[in-house]
């Protein structure tokens, strides 16, 4: 596969307002190298019982193979369900606070998994926005803000340990996360970049975002911002 440069970018899809379909992500697709998998997920749908939104911003971490990763000595109680079948929730809790969210690819018994950074939302943004603000903010959130950045998405969504091992791909569970294809097509040239909040591997250019996207956890077209580094 041809990796798109940083230099090549397109225009944003016309994603907002966009059904999101019912069909799960077929699992063969899961089933392969993360960097393949990472923008492939451009543009698929996550979604947690009415709320949903169209990945723009994830990035790739592969196991054995890379020291930024849980799973880079081998297996723990933590990071077990990377070690599971493509499509499993892995999410796990950092900085004592947030909830990061990620997707396992790869074959079953290779820890390899896609860390969620950025959707844009696309239905339940009244329940996005509510379970943003408890905890007493006082400032309301425009739509853009709602799930930027790994941690603002899990807690928009209602994601948290209790998901962890969840198979975003059975097709009899309509309240849980689910992974939905949509019917939106990857963008042919997505930017790529580092991978942020990581002290380890710093230089792999493993993360992947929708060029122009406001979605994105920092400005359009700039390199994307904001911690809870590391799968």
């Amino acid at each position: 596969m041809k990796r798109p440069s940083t230099s090549s970018a397109e225009a944003a899809p016309a994603w907002r307002g966009l059904r999101t379909g019912t069909v799960p992500v077929d699992r063969r697709l899961l089933e392969a190298d993360p960097l393949d998998v990472a923008p492939r997920l451009l543009g698929k749908v996550l979604a947690c019982g009415e709320r949903s939104g169209r990945i723009v911003e994830v990035e790739a971490y592969r196991g054995s193979a890379d020291p930024a990763s849980h799973a880079f000595r081998g297996q723990t109680a933590r990071n077990a369900t990377m070690f599971g079948r493509a499509g499993l929730l892995y999410v796990y809790f950092t900085y004592g606070m947030h909830w990061c969210a990620n997707v396992v690819c790869g074959p079953e018994g290779e820890a390899a998994a896609v860390m969620l950074r950025a959707l844009e939302p696309v239905t339940g943004c009244a329940q996005m926005r509510a379970a943003r603000m408890k905890g007493g903010r006082r400032t309301s959130l425009a739509d853009r803000d709602l799930c930027r950045g790994p941690a603002n998405l899990t807690k928009a969504l209602g994601i948290d340990g209790r998901c962890d091992g969840w198979d975003l791909l059975d097709p009899s569970d309509a309240l849980g996360p689910r992974l939905l294809d949509g019917g939106v097509a990857p963008p042919r040239r997505p930017s790529r970049g580092p991978r942020v909040g990581l002290s380890r591997a710093t230089a792999e250019q493993w993360r992947f975002w929708v060029a122009g996207n406001q979605f994105v956890s920092g400005r359009p077209d700039a390199r994307p911002q904001g911690g809870a580094g590391g799968t």
